[in-house]
């Protein structure tokens, strides 16, 4: 096992940390990340709008229940939107260019991909459907797009410089011109005069991708990927993420719009919550169960590490127990944390794909406890609850046999050190 640690810090660990910064991905993740509170508190407007408790749920009003799911429809049904700014403003960051300018012209550019629709009562009309979870990828290519003409334009100074003296915001703004007219132009010959639907294009191109996402080899790779990182000693979510969430964003606003239209099923297995509450319970690697074992060990170190580790890992925060056991380059410990997460993410995979427990649509803040967080995600089904039991019961009969041998080795050490001591 050793040397398959060797193998990986010198084969798959240098590619990878150069992933983790590689810019794009960098501004895609960030850009991604800063959406997170829109839909966590857009996505509890579905529980309100669908009460997991019967006699709630037979007193809402069809009228009642459009009310409610206006917040959700302006955050998650926009979520693409948001995204596209937060790409353009991340990477425009990146390359030391005006974050603002950068941003707008990422979420213009995005904007221009949609033709607006004419009603008599209202005028033009701008159809949602394209500009949440759907039209991610969408987002993040002419988010891209529009960042790196800016900077091509402004490299080769094709742009209007203000006189010294005119205040900075003004100056930023007409520094941004050149390139807004340039995107602008360019996507506006494109779909609109060319006619070329550049959603239904790049939605088609990455339909193959997320239809993988959502099958037992797509949730079994991220989560073999993440494992190997973290026990190399990168954070395995950070690059993994950066290239999934597109993918788990788009599963959960499936998911999401078919449970605000009342499906009883959902499409979809494997959105981001699939692997926050069921699979990553107490933090990657589900050390949760190893918290426990630490709790009753024989070894002093061990004890205390569980003890100072419990509440964190109720909260899904396992830094401590990630690097100070260590699980990093242990492969006593490594072994359970690769192999465990992947037992229980095929019976929770196996448990969705019947429909023995519904498939997460919600989006509840990460630092719950895994039951709270799962019976939320799940629209408060409480078959989630035990499925999450039984996933931390499994993970630490799995981390048992190699807890005792490590527990062992320290004990060992431990009686060592205090003979030495006397």
């Amino acid at each position: 096992m050793s040397k398959f640690f060797e193998w990986v810090e010198r084969i798959l660990m240098p590619p990878m940390a150069r992933l983790s910064e590689q810019r794009h991905l960098r501004a895609i993740r960030d850009g991604i990340v800063s959406t997170l509170p829109l839909i966590i508190v857009g996505s509890f407007f579905l529980i309100f709008a669908f009460p997991p408790i019967p006699k709630l749920a037979d007193k809402m009003s069809p009228e009642l229940v459009e009310n409610i799911l206006i917040p959700f429809r302006l955050t998650m049904g926009l979520m693409a939107l948001y995204a596209s700014y937060g790409i353009g403003y991340s990477l425009s960051r990146s390359y030391k260019l005006d974050g603002v300018s950068g941003g707008i012209l990422s979420m213009a550019a995005f904007l221009l991909t949609t033709i607006p629709l004419t009603m008599e009562e209202v005028g033009f009309v701008l159809p949602m459907g394209n500009l949440g979870g759907s039209g991610m990828f969408v987002a993040i290519l002419m988010s891209i797009f529009a960042v790196e003409i800016m900077r091509v334009l402004q490299t080769k100074n094709i742009m209007i410089r203000m006189p010294e003296g005119v205040p900075d915001s003004v100056a930023r703004s007409f520094e941004a011109l050149v390139p807004a007219a340039v995107v602008i132009l360019i996507v506006w010959l494109v779909r609109v005069m060319l006619g070329f639907d550049i959603q239904t294009f790049i939605m088609n191109l990455f339909k193959p991708l997320v239809k993988a996402g959502n099958t037992l080899p797509g949730i079994l790779i991220p989560i073999l990927l993440i494992t190997l990182l973290w026990a190399a000693g990168i954070h395995g979510v950070s690059v993994v993420g950066s290239i999934a969430r597109p993918i788990w964003m788009v599963l959960l606003d499936e998911n999401m719009t078919a449970l605000a239209d009342g499906a009883k099923v959902l499409p979809n297995i494997a959105p981001e919550p699939f692997f926050q509450w069921f699979i990553w319970i107490g933090g990657s690697g589900a050390t949760l169960g190893l918290v426990f074992l630490f709790l009753i060990s024989k070894s002093d170190y061990l004890k205390r590490l569980g003890r100072t580790s419990l509440l964190p890992g109720i909260c899904n925060i396992n830094e401590p127990i990630i690097f100070g056991a260590p699980i990093v380059l242990n492969p006593l410990l490594g072994i359970p944390f690769i192999i465990g997460p992947i037992v229980t993410g095929i019976i929770t995979y196996i448990a969705m794909y019947f429909n023995m427990v519904a498939r997460p649509s919600i989006t509840p803040p990460w630092t719950l406890p895994a039951p709270i967080g799962a019976y939320l995600a799940t629209n408060g089904d409480w078959r989630a609850i035990i499925l999450v039991v039984v996933n931390i019961l499994i993970m630490t009969a799995i981390y048992y046999p190699f807890f005792k041998a490590y527990e062992k080795q320290l004990l060992k050490e431990e009686q060592g050190k205090d003979t030495v001591t006397e």
